[in-house]
């Protein structure tokens, strides 16, 4: 690889800063490309079980173990399951595990984006198009203008990637499952009831053909999820999220039979509701390789939330494709070594991702979810 390669990374999650802070360690430049405003533009969701064998591997690839020690939550790893009529089925509260330790999207973001240097970031860069350059290298095409040509583009742009198209005509598909996101902000000083049947960690509760799953975040707060397996379009249509209070009255609706104990997570929601369809790629998704060009987390591998794996795949295609970079002559060379690992790497997650949407929501979906809890 020539001295100086012109590495474009587009999208600035956690896949996309974790390539861009290791190919900073070692001299190399990445700028990457944020459609985003600025970093608080926009909520980054809940929070996130690292893996040890893959997120935290990254993050020590990254130099930043110790900076993550000292704001990961290791009291937060505990899981319980209930009935409808808030029956305890499952409890363990995993305090003292130390393999997944949690930490919110928001503090992992600002601990990545605090590694690299201020200009590595280009905010406000939506990207309208990717083309090849003349000579070389491909061409970026912004509504702020053009940048390039560029020897490598890695695509860290999520499940609607923009970089996809070029490598691979697959799309994502809808799983049939629909989150309703909602919150409930100092959670333990204003409802502390409500603390304590969600513990450190999280609950999930399943009954008449629904299910909530709600996880403690940081400072007080927690993020719930009421998820539906419906058409694709049926949540907007039947809630009014045009008022927030219509939303709550509605999902108490949907949830009548459940313990008035659980409905009160909706009475307590705060206004900042919002839907979130389950998409995924198919297992063992690939393609052919195309000459500077790649694809790491959701861009590459979208897939269900319910095995936590999609950061920490995502930190470890990041940690994967900067070693190979690194230790390369020729972007191609390393490209094309760790596509061909990461198909490979990637199956069992995706595999256990498709069945577990699958089956989430089923006949028999709370007794196979115990059975998953029991087994881990």
């Amino acid at each position: 690889m020539n001295s100086n390669p012109r590495i474009a990374i587009i999208g600035a999650g956690p896949g996309g800063l974790t390539l861009a802070r290791i190919l900073h360690l070692h001299g190399i430049v990445a700028t990457v490309y944020e459609r985003e405003e600025h970093p608080p533009s926009r909520p980054q969701g809940g929070t996130l079980d690292l893996h040890q064998d893959s997120g935290l591997l990254a993050l020590e690839h990254a130099g930043l173990s110790d900076a993550f020690q000292t704001i990961a939550r290791y009291e937060d790893q505990g899981t319980r399951l209930l009935d409808k009529t808030g029956q305890v089925l499952f409890d363990d509260q995993g305090a003292s595990s130390e393999d997944r330790p949690e930490i919110d999207r928001t503090e992992l973001r600002a601990l990545l984006l605090g590694s690299v240097p201020q200009s590595t970031v280009r905010w406000n860069r939506k990207m309208l198009d990717l083309e090849e350059a003349a000579d070389g290298g491909w061409n970026l095409t912004f509504d702020h203008g053009n940048e390039g040509p560029f020897d490598c583009v890695v695509g860290a742009d999520g499940t609607w990637s923009r970089v996809r198209p070029l490598v691979s005509a697959y799309e994502p598909q809808y799983s049939g499952l629909c989150f309703v996101e909602f919150g409930i902000d100092d959670i333990d000083r204003l409802h502390p009831a409500l603390a304590a049947m969600v513990g450190h960690g999280k609950i999930s509760v399943q009954g008449e053909g629904k299910a909530l799953i709600v996880q403690r975040n940081g400072n007080s707060h927690v993020r719930g999820y009421a998820i539906f397996r419906v058409p694709l379009g049926w949540v907007e249509k039947r809630f009014d999220f045009s008022s927030a209070p219509a939303v709550r009255e509605g999902l108490i609706q949907e949830f009548a039979g459940y313990t008035d104990e659980i409905l009160a997570l909706f009475r307590a929601s705060t206004n900042n509701f919002a839907v979130r369809p389950i998409f995924a790629l198919p297992v063992g998704h690939s393609w052919v390789h195309r000459p500077g060009l790649t694809l790491i987390g959701d861009a590459a591998h979208a897939m269900s939330p319910f095995g936590g794996d999609g950061v920490n795949n995502a930190m470890l295609d990041a940690a994967e494709l900067a070693k190979l970079l690194i230790e390369c002559r020729q972007c191609n060379s390393a490209i094309t070594e760790y596509e061909r690992g990461m198909f490979r790497r990637l199956i069992p997650s995706a595999k256990s991702a498709a069945e577990d949407a699958a089956t989430f929501l089923s006949h028999d979906g709370q007794a196979l979810t115990l059975v998953r809890y029991q087994s881990h």
